[in-house]
């Protein structure tokens, strides 16, 4: 497995590839490129094939927040979010809050986060 720290060649393409796999969706390609140029991407690699990904959305000095942490199906299970999480904490200027899908909070225990903010969202019309 190869991880990459701040993945500068990861593309809207094969992000979105990627995504659909975990949360399929109909995504715009501009729109993604842009999302991915405003994050720091850590991600991890089987050979060529994306097969984890953690974005992390920083002002560099105050807040930091993973946007989402995704790995595919076939690779859960395997300690790869755990090592995506790991290389977040190491390489990230912030403390980093984020909210957890429902039934992921023993993962993000066990990887020494804690609980701390409630979590809150006011959706787009």
């Amino acid at each position: 497995m190869e991880y990459r720290i701040d993945d500068k060649m990861l593309n809207a393409s094969v992000f979105l590839a990627f995504v659909n796999q975990v949360w399929p969706g109909d995504y715009d390609m501009e729109k993604a490129g842009n999302a991915l140029a405003k994050t720091q991407n850590i991600t991890a690699y089987d050979g060529e094939k994306l097969v984890g990904c953690l974005r992390v959305l920083s002002d560099g000095y105050f807040f930091g927040t993973i946007t989402e942490l995704l790995v595919l199906p076939e690779y859960q299970k395997q300690g790869i979010g755990s090592r995506l999480l790991r290389l977040a904490r190491e390489n990230t200027p912030t403390m980093l809050y984020f909210g957890s899908q429902p039934g992921m909070e023993a993962f993000y225990e066990k990887n020494g986060c804690q609980k701390s903010l409630q979590s809150y969202m006011i959706e787009k019309e």
